[in-house]
């Protein structure tokens, strides 16, 4: 392992630094720190990083097997993993089955409302604007997809949100919303960043207790213990 990695991007959960040899490959390391609020609210717990990195190998694995293309290649190290470098599409493509967070309050609707069926909303990933909600009109007067890559994009983050959903479902997790990032590789889109508690809300299925990192918004506690339980529920359900 390259010793003094060139790092191409830091953000708020993960580095990603350049693999010796392979111009195509970048390493992403998962940090252990916790950020909410645009980076307002920050803290940590020690090992976060591992257990991301894990969750969303299993959950890529699945992912794979299922026939959706993406960025993963493999984990490697403590808490990094090998990924297909991408240039990724600005946009955070947030699919969500139940009322919570911020659509909440944009539609007065209280939480653990069920929805008819998904929605599918874009956000401009610039966090100097703090990532605003945008309409298919903004993105293409910014010019960040064209109209058919909107539609693929779409269509691939209702086919995931229908997997993950079953997925969750095994793990007594219902699937209240979640964020994906995509990215092109060879003009071909493959989903890329993460999957994680920190991009998705997880609520118990009988309790409704949360398994994410609303309990770090909200000051809930336990936020280690709900991540911890969150992998291994998914293990479990994959027989890993």
């Amino acid at each position: 392992m390259n010793t003094n990695p060139e790092t191409l991007y830091e953000g708020k959960a993960k580095i990603i630094t350049a693999v010796d040899g392979k111009p195509n490959v970048v390493r992403q390391t998962f940090k252990d720190s916790l950020t909410a609020f645009n980076g307002q609210k920050k803290g940590s717990f020690q090992g976060k990083g591992r257990i991301n990195r894990d969750i969303s190998d299993l959950l890529f694995q699945y992912l794979s097997q299922q026939g959706i293309d993406h960025h993963w290649i493999e984990s490697e190290g403590e808490s990094s993993c090998l990924t297909h470098k991408l240039k990724i599409i600005p946009l955070e493509v947030v699919t969500r089955n139940v009322v919570a967070g911020s659509l909440s309050k944009r539609l007065g609707l209280s939480e653990g409302v069920q929805l008819s069926e998904p929605v599918v909303e874009f956000y401009f990933k610039n966090d100097d604007l703090g990532d605003p909600l945008l309409t298919e009109d903004h993105i293409h007067v910014l010019r960040l997809a064209s109209s058919e890559e909107l539609m693929f994009i779409k269509k691939q983050a209702l086919i995931i949100n229908d997997l993950l959903v079953k997925l969750f479902k095994k793990c007594e997790l219902q699937l209240v919303d979640f964020k994906l990032e995509f990215g092109k590789a060879d003009h071909k889109i493959l989903l890329a960043d993460e999957i994680t508690p920190d991009t998705c809300r997880l609520w118990d299925i009988k309790t409704q207790e949360r398994f994410d990192k609303d309990r770090f918004r909200r000051d809930l506690g336990k936020v280690e213990e709900s991540y911890l339980e969150v992998l291994g529920r998914i293990k479990k359900a994959l027989g890993k």
